[in-house]
């Protein structure tokens, strides 16, 4: 195994970075896997144990369909009972922390990286942890963008794009996502 690269250090301290050979081949293995991952229909054993081994963590009884896209993985936290239907894509070039309960409707994109918009400076890889609590639903193709907090029970509505945090108990929709409704 090559040893570990600054920018590798640099990404996981969350701190802005820049993509080099090491961080090159952990994407390119973790696609490798995916690639196998999702040429098996979900209940598969041998592909419950390969996304096992994908994560920093797998919660318990998770569903994760096919179609399903990551840069790292180890940069993926998820805890029990969760359901992620088809075609979600999680850019993990920093942590995304999922907590427990929360589905998440197909072809959603949660993104924890961006880039400067400085021409000189887009090289760079900027963003940050980007959290889900517990018992949160996520519609259809909705975006999550870098550095978001969704608190616990709140719904994001089918294709909101998600540019601030999110308060527990509510509803958001729209781009950009606003609060339409609080929920008991």
């Amino acid at each position: 195994m090559k040893k570990i690269s600054e920018q590798y250090k640099l990404m996981k301290e969350g701190k802005t970075y820049q993509f080099d050979d090491f961080l090159y081949e952990k994407q390119k293995e973790c696609a490798k896997t995916l690639t196998k991952i999702n040429a098996l229909p979900f209940g598969n054993k041998k592909r419950e144990k390969m996304l096992k081994n994908i994560f920093s963590n797998l919660g318990k009884n998770c569903v994760i369909k096919e179609g399903f896209r990551c840069n790292f993985g180890f940069n993926i936290i998820i805890g029990n009972n969760c359901y992620f239907n088809y075609n979600i894509t999680i850019l993990d070039s920093f942590e995304v922390k999922i907590g427990n309960n929360v589905f998440i409707a197909p072809n959603v994109l949660i993104s924890a990286v961006t880039h400067s918009l400085e021409a000189k400076e887009r090289c760079n890889l900027e963003g940050g942890e980007t959290i889900i609590e517990d018992d949160v639903w996520i519609g259809a193709g909705a975006i999550i963008f870098p550095k978001i907090r969704i608190g616990k029970g709140a719904v994001i509505g089918a294709g909101a794009v998600v540019t601030k945090d999110v308060p527990p108990k509510t509803v958001v929709a729209g781009v950009p996502a606003k609060v339409i409704k609080t929920l008991q």
